[in-house]
C-alpha cells in the first residue's frame, strides 16, 4: 500500500505535470502560502497561484479579468480572494475604469454573466478605486488589495456590530 501522504500518486500519463504538481515526498502542492505557529497550528497566508478558491470551486483570476477587460469602460481589473467562512475565500475585484466612464457593480456582474462566465466566478464583491498599490517592482501588489478589502469587511462588520 501506497504511504504517501496525498490520496493519489499523481496525475496519469503526465509526468511532466506531476513533477511540478507533486513534492518529492508525495505532497500535492496546492498553491497555498502557509506557515505554522508555535503553537502547531498551520496558518494559510495567500496564495502562490493566482486562482481563489471559492467553496471548493478554482477561479483563475487572469481568465476573469481578461474578461472584465473586454469592457469598454474598464481600464484595468485585478481579482482578489477575501477570505470567508463558509465558503473559504470569495471573489473580490478591483476596478480602475476608464476616464469619464461609468459602471455600477451590478453592470460589471451583468456583463460577465452575459460572456457565459460560470455563476461562482462572478466578483462577489466589486470595490472600484482611481489606481492599484504596486510593489517595488512595480507590479500590482494584490497582497495589498487582499489586505485593503479585509480590513473594509472587519469594519463593516464591526460598524453592523455597534448598530446593533
Amino acid at each position: 500500500m501506497d504511504k504517501r501522504p496525498y490520496t493519489i500518486p499523481g496525475y496519469f500519463k503526465a509526468e511532466e505535470h506531476n513533477q511540478r504538481a507533486f513534492s518529492k515526498e508525495g505532497f500535492y502542492k496546492t498553491g497555498d502560502l502557509a506557515s505554522i505557529r508555535s503553537d502547531g497550528y498551520i496558518v494559510v497566508e495567500g496564495r502562490m497561484k493566482d486562482q481563489i478558491n471559492r467553496g471548493g470551486e478554482k477561479v483563475a483570476a487572469e481568465e476573469v479579468e481578461n474578461q472584465f477587460l473586454a469592457h469598454d469602460a474598464i481600464f484595468d481589473v485585478a481579482l482578489v480572494a477575501l477570505p470567508d467562512a463558509y465558503l473559504g475565500e470569495r471573489v473580490c475585484a478591483y476596478i480602475i475604469l476608464k476616464k469619464s466612464a461609468a459602471l455600477s457593480a451590478q453592470e460589471a456582474k451583468s456583463f460577465l454573466r452575459n460572456r457565459g462566465i460560470a455563476a461562482y466566478k462572478v466578483p462577489d464583491v466589486i470595490e472600484f478605486v482611481d489606481a492599484f498599490p504596486a510593489t517595488g517592482v512595480g507590479k500590482v501588489s494584490k497582497q495589498e488589495l487582499r489586505q485593503a478589502i479585509v480590513r473594509k469587511a472587519l469594519e463593516n462588520k464591526n460598524e453592523k456590530d455597534v448598530s446593533r
